[in-house]
């Protein structure tokens, strides 16, 4: 890294979007690993799975819009923080899907990052994805409307009721629950990972070509054989393991032209 970015205020703030159903408190091993570069990183808040805060109920329900608003928020704070550095938005999973929403419908930040973020398609999972076509179509809907969400053990339990329906739409229609009226020009690293069955490198693909320009995005793929000893590059384990990922990202950074 040059040595007038590290730690310098050149250096940026990266943002976290964890994956669904697990909190911030996992991210830590990435956002130690960030530091090491002398960036700044913070994981957001996942609603429903942080210590002390409401989870998902009959009463408490929220949607993709309600955590892209959580989003803008935490950028602007980041923002006001420090006016001079650049933020980087790094979703993770679902957190791809909505960094991706925040760019497309509110002020773009200086970058954006993707691991294992995807449109979940059904068409794009083994076997013609009956699986997960079928919960989408079925599990979500039926168990939301009894309980008024969707407890454990369901995928992403406890989950948010209209949230799980809008990603259930999503699997069904290959269509994200936002508008996206032109690609993203924010400057991209869209990743996947080799050992990952619950994002395929063609759901991938579809997030990348969907709503990234090709001239802003960046594609990576981890393959298993990149792994380090005792690293894993599956769908959450990675992030325990993040040296490689981040790797990948300085590097991305540090090559990217900025005006």
């Amino acid at each position: 890294m040059p040595d007038g970015e590290k730690g310098g205020t050149s250096a940026p703030i990266v943002l976290i979007s964890p994956a669904m159903a697990i909190g911030s408190g996992y991210y830590r091993p990435l956002v130690a690993e960030f530091e090491r570069h002398g960036w700044q990183a913070r994981a957001l808040h996942r609603r429903g799975f942080e210590r002390g805060e409401p989870r998902a109920g009959r009463r408490e329900d929220w949607a993709y819009r309600d955590e892209i608003d959580d989003i803008a928020q935490a950028v602007a704070a980041a923002r006001a923080q420090a006016p001079a550095r650049p933020v980087l938005l790094l979703g993770h999973s679902l957190g791809g899907q909505l960094v991706t929403g925040h760019e497309l419908t509110r002020p773009p930040t200086d970058g954006v990052i993707t691991v294992a973020g995807a449109i979940p398609h059904y068409r794009h999972y083994a076997y013609g994805g009956l699986h997960i076509a079928a919960m989408a179509a079925l599990v979500v809907p039926a168990i939301t409307a009894v309980f008024g969400y969707l407890p454990k053990p369901a995928f992403g339990g406890p989950g948010a009721r209209t949230l799980m329906r809008e990603w259930a739409r999503m699997v069904l229609t290959g269509r994200p629950p936002y508008a996206v009226d032109q690609p993203i020009t924010t400057p991209a690293l869209v990743i996947s990972l080799g050992n990952d069955t619950l994002s395929p490198v063609a759901a991938v693909d579809d997030l990348a070509h969907r709503l990234f320009s090709s001239l802003s995005a960046t594609r990576r793929h981890y393959t298993s054989d990149q792994a380090p000893k005792g690293s894993t590059n599956d769908h959450i384990g990675w992030v325990r393991t993040p040296t490689p990922v981040v790797d990948r990202i300085v590097t991305w950074w540090h090559d990217t032209p900025r005006s």
